[in-house]
């Protein structure tokens, strides 16, 4: 299956994880993992060129 890209705020990307939540564990279980994964990443990544940066 081809991957797609979304641009969402914290904010969005944490009402879709809730969003989400309402829903039966055993069908949203990896995309929950997935989506906080990568969020992770990003903050990260945005973190440390914050701090980089002069």
């Amino acid at each position: 299956m081809q991957p797609i890209q979304l641009s969402l705020t914290l904010e969005e990307t944490n009402m879709v994880l809730e969003a989400l939540g309402q829903l039966p564990y055993i069908k949203v279980y990896q995309l929950i993992g997935k989506i906080q994964q990568q969020a992770q990443e990003q903050l990260q990544t945005s973190q440390a060129d914050k701090e980089g940066s002069p």
